[in-house]
């Protein structure tokens, strides 16, 4: 769809230069080492230590992803098969991909319609008496109201596991994500705010977990005590050191990465406020989101055209955008409605250790979402001009296709 005029936005997306002479340095320094083996590695211990200094958790234990991470924090609380964990519904899959190796059962909540996060009224609506745990994801670098959740979790002694992939540099009343949880899981994947392709960072303070976490990324083995010897199971979901040495580096640009998205993102939000038909991102009070990207919710009444539509004549004006994030809940992904977890089958139900059908799950909010949302790219490389532009753009286009 091409706009009989000039596009109105009239300069190409900036594109960050993500890596170069500091993670070269680190590289190189990384194959004059005798081993590339993470423990004890010169560039693993740079990079904790790194990740220690903006993350204050005593605790950490560097993997191979985002979903290592997380896998490791639920083996952590050591659930048995049947227990439930309450999770959104907008997300990867990796933030459930854990919970289903480990026997235990994700009971999806639904959202708040601004933030896009865990709602807790509906949260408290979802506990059973098998809950144990809840992972709040920090979607698009926005904080999850933590403090609301930390009330839950206590009340009903649930652990709480802060999923803070898309949230670098994010903050929840002036604290880094991840202090408030008993756990804290953070992606280096090649799309994140930072990266080194693939990896994953598991930290906490709370000493029920934090002594034996490395354990469960490494097979269980002790290597603080040596030998083989593992007293339960786990999977190898260690981090090499090339990994190591480029994440180390990319820790030093988080601040301004961060410092960045975040002035871009609550720029574009001050720029379109009031646009008819457009329902923007809301950041509590207090928070400071890092964009990971930026949502924004389209009132459909008001247009005589349809999101997919929209967002098309959008992307004809320059505008980087898609329509819609994620095709449709997780609850609706084919290996949910067919409980296809284990070779077709789902052991723990048909062992009757739960009544689960995901077939019967809904949240209504998250679906409204994902049927009206646009996603705007956003990065730390857009000048306040080029925002500027951006917002004028988002602007006009809307108002051409409102009734």
């Amino acid at each position: 769809m091409n706009p009989p005029h000039a596009p109105l936005m009239d300069e190409p997306l900036p594109r960050p230069r993500r890596w170069g002479a500091p993670e070269m340095a680190r590289l190189a320094a990384m194959l004059e080492q005798d081993s590339l083996f993470y423990w004890n590695g010169q560039q693993t211990v740079a990079l904790l230590g790194g990740f220690r200094e903006l993350y204050p958790l005593e605790y950490a234990f560097a993997c191979s992803s985002g979903s290592a991470a997380i896998h490791i924090a639920i083996a952590a609380l050591r659930l048995k098969p049947g227990d439930e964990v309450i999770v959104p519904p907008i997300t990867d899959m990796g933030t459930v991909i854990g919970i289903l190796y480990q026997q235990c059962v994700p009971i999806f909540a639904d959202l708040d319609p601004a933030t896009y996060n865990l709602d807790p009224a509906d949260v408290r609506r979802r506990i059973s008496s098998r809950t144990r745990a809840i992972i709040a994801v920090h979607l698009a670098g926005n904080p999850c109201d933590v403090s609301q959740l930390q009330v839950i979790a206590r009340e009903h002694n649930l652990a709480l596991i802060e999923d803070c992939a898309q949230a670098w540099g994010a903050r929840a009343q002036g604290a880094p994500v991840g202090l408030a949880g008993n756990l804290a899981c953070y992606s280096l994947n090649q799309h994140k705010h930072v990266t080194c392709g693939d990896g994953g960072i598991v930290a906490t303070n709370d000493l029920r977990y934090g002594p034996g976490l490395g354990k469960w990324g490494d097979k269980h083995y002790d290597r603080m005590a040596g030998g083989r010897d593992p007293e339960e199971l786990a999977p190898n979901y260690r981090i090499s050191e090339p990994q190591s040495a480029v994440a180390a580096a990319q820790l030093k640009r988080l601040p301004e990465i961060a410092a960045r998205r975040s002035a871009a993102g609550d720029r574009l939000t001050a720029l379109l406020s009031g646009t008819p038909g457009l329902r923007l991102p809301r950041v509590n009070a207090g928070d400071t989101s890092s964009y990971w990207f930026y949502l924004v919710r389209v009132e459909a009444e008001k247009f005589r055209v349809t999101r997919n539509e929209l967002a098309a004549s959008l992307a004809a004006e320059g505008v980087a955008c898609q329509a819609g994030y994620i095709p449709r809940p997780i609850y609706q992904y084919p290996v949910f409605r067919n409980h296809n977890f284990f070779g077709g089958q789902w052991p723990i139900r048909d062992l009757g250790l739960t009544s689960v059908d995901y077939r019967n799950v809904s949240c209504p909010v998250a679906e409204e979402i994902l049927r009206d949302c646009i996603i705007f790219t956003l990065n730390e490389a857009m000048s306040d001009s080029y925002i500027d532009k951006l917002a004028h753009a988002i602007r006009a286009g809307s108002k051409r296709s409102l009734k």
